[in-house]
């Protein structure tokens, strides 16, 4: 089941989102996330964020800002199973989404194409000097 953000749910969440960004970006130093582990930790509860949760549990997330994706996350074990379709189905709704995802997160990036979304620009993240991808989705373009 879809469901908004509960603040019961913050320490599943930040549980799913720094294993989730370790796994997928192992060219990032793990230091790098673990920096901004709290950062996201404080601003999570004012997001507009969408769980995907059966048996009582957490298995997923999708955090919104306005139109634009902020991050899409199954917890392991979970993935492969149709959970990040049905949280990105739920945003569709909005008509126009958009995200970033790094160029290396090849996974990533295939799922967002077979979602629907078409990379509109690439540029150099500042942070991490990683390539990364503007990726967009239009509800008239699937």
């Amino acid at each position: 089941m879809i469901r908004l953000f509960e603040f019961r749910d913050l320490d599943r969440i930040m549980e799913i989102w720094l294993e989730g960004n370790l796994k997928a970006h192992p060219y990032i130093k793990e230091e790098y996330w673990r920096q901004n582990y709290e950062t996201v930790r404080s601003v999570l509860p004012n997001a507009e964020v969408y769980v995907f949760e059966e048996d009582g549990e957490v298995q997923g997330f999708i955090g919104m800002d306005a139109e634009y994706i902020a991050g899409l996350f199954v917890a392991e074990g979970h993935r492969g199973q149709g959970i990040g379709h049905q949280l990105i189905s739920e945003v569709k709704r909005k008509r126009r989404l958009s995200l970033h995802v790094y160029e290396k997160n090849i996974g990533a990036v295939a799922f967002y194409r077979a979602e629907g979304f078409r990379v509109e620009n690439r540029m150099t993240e500042k942070e991490t000097g990683e390539q990364e991808y503007l990726m967009v989705f239009h509800e008239d373009s699937e």
